[in-house]
């Protein structure tokens, strides 16, 4: 397997490094300060630092070129998304952040010629967000079957009705539409009984109730938002790729953003390595500075040895799906899935235990990069359910 970079991508690469350090990380901090006390504002800073990576041509890197994209294979994506992860934020302004990227990818392969020049258009010109509208508070839905929002047909208009929440990004002024998954026809078999369709978040009856926090972050002005649903009336053009398609569509659009949550993670991951160490060599205790105590030491080398086997196995899983396609690849991605954000909790934790009282305060970014990484244990699917997925495609050679 070669996993190396073509050249144009470590080109971009080495563009989007320069960025990050030139733009970025100075002023980390800003990114997320609200206009005059409005904690759900837009930082004035993110705006210009997107109309500087689109003036240079870092935008849409994750689409091919025929879709305003860079034209980067999965393999060539991994490491700038990993760079790109390494700060809060950074995604978005190259508009490589989710839910949008995940909504794109929707429209670009499911959506209709009006959808796409409606919706996926100003998506990718960055002049709007989006929201992803699936999870429900009372069921399981990591089991997504039991997903109970109605979408009825009446007349030439569907009605929306159910409640859901971590619908993340509605919060954001700048949202202007949500894909919401629910049930169309529940006499249909199992997996044809599910829909999507785009409604427009200005649509009377979609109420947020409450935002929720992780680990007592809101993520603001991003937010993770609890919505009702109640008789929202949108044309029935608004389903996407028809009735009974909700789950093909789903297969298609987490794949891709399941494994660039992985490929992000592993720049977290790095991060707190780095600060680690940085933080080994400069404090003192027992006599001497940590670093020159074994378990610090071991503790160190662990980090080095897991992060390297899980940049490798997201690497496989981006060439796997380079060359035999998304579904071919189904194992390799649930793999990762697994193993990246497992990776990089345990990183992101011994990092705190190497700062002490530090570590859990707002003074480094590790608390809250814990916080995002673990909520993504369940995000998109929990540990469990695609353990139970690698081991059931395992067994299938022995059946």
């Amino acid at each position: 397997m070669d996993f190396s970079m073509s050249e144009d991508a470590q080109h971009i690469h080495q563009q989007v490094k320069q960025f990050m350090d030139e733009f970025v990380n100075p002023v980390e901090d800003e990114l997320h300060q609200p206009v005059k006390g409005d904690h759900w504002s837009i930082a004035p800073i993110l705006e210009e630092l997107k109309q500087k990576a689109k003036a240079r041509g870092l935008w849409n890197m994750f689409l091919p070129p025929s879709f305003d994209g860079s034209g980067l294979s999965n393999v060539d994506y991994a490491p700038i998304c990993e760079t790109m992860g390494r700060t809060f934020g950074a995604p978005e302004i190259f508009n490589c952040s989710a839910p949008d990227t995940g909504n794109m990818e929707v429209l670009l392969h499911f959506g209709s010629e009006q959808q796409k020049e409606q919706w996926l258009t100003p998506l990718l010109e960055g002049e709007i967000r989006s929201a992803f509208s699936m999870t429900e508070p009372d069921v399981a839905s990591s089991d997504a079957t039991n997903i109970s929002t109605r979408i009825e047909r009446q007349g030439d208009h569907y009605v929306v009705n159910g409640r859901k929440w971590w619908t993340s990004g509605i919060a954001d002024p700048r949202c202007e539409l949500l894909i919401v998954m629910g049930k169309t026809d529940p006499e249909a078999s199992r997996h044809r009984q599910h829909s999507m369709i785009i409604v427009p978040r200005n649509t009377p009856g979609v109420e947020v109730v409450r935002n929720l926090s992780v680990f007592g972050f809101d993520d603001a002005p991003h937010g993770h938002s609890e919505v009702i649903f109640n008789n929202v009336t949108v044309p029935t053009e608004n389903i996407l790729l028809g009735e009974g398609r909700g789950f093909e569509i789903a297969q298609g659009r987490l794949g891709p953003g399941r494994i660039h949550h992985c490929m992000r993670a592993m720049g977290v991951a790095e991060r707190a390595l780095e600060l680690m160490c940085l933080r080994a060599k400069s404090r003192e205790a027992f006599g001497g500075p940590l670093y020159k105590n074994d378990v610090v030491l071991h503790t160190i080398a662990r980090c080095r040895m897991e992060i390297d086997q899980a940049r490798l196995l997201t690497l496989r899983a981006a060439y796997m799906m380079d060359t035999v396609g998304n579904k071919a690849a189904r194992k390799e991605i649930a793999m990762i899935k697994v193993v990246a954000l497992q990776v990089v909790c345990s990183v992101v934790d011994r990092a705190i235990q190497v700062h002490g009282a530090m570590g859990v305060s707002q003074d480094t970014f590790l608390a809250h990069a814990y916080s995002l990484q673990r909520a993504l244990r369940l995000g998109d699917g929990p540990d469990e359910v695609h353990t139970a997925a690698v081991g059931k495609l395992e067994m299938r050679q022995y059946l």
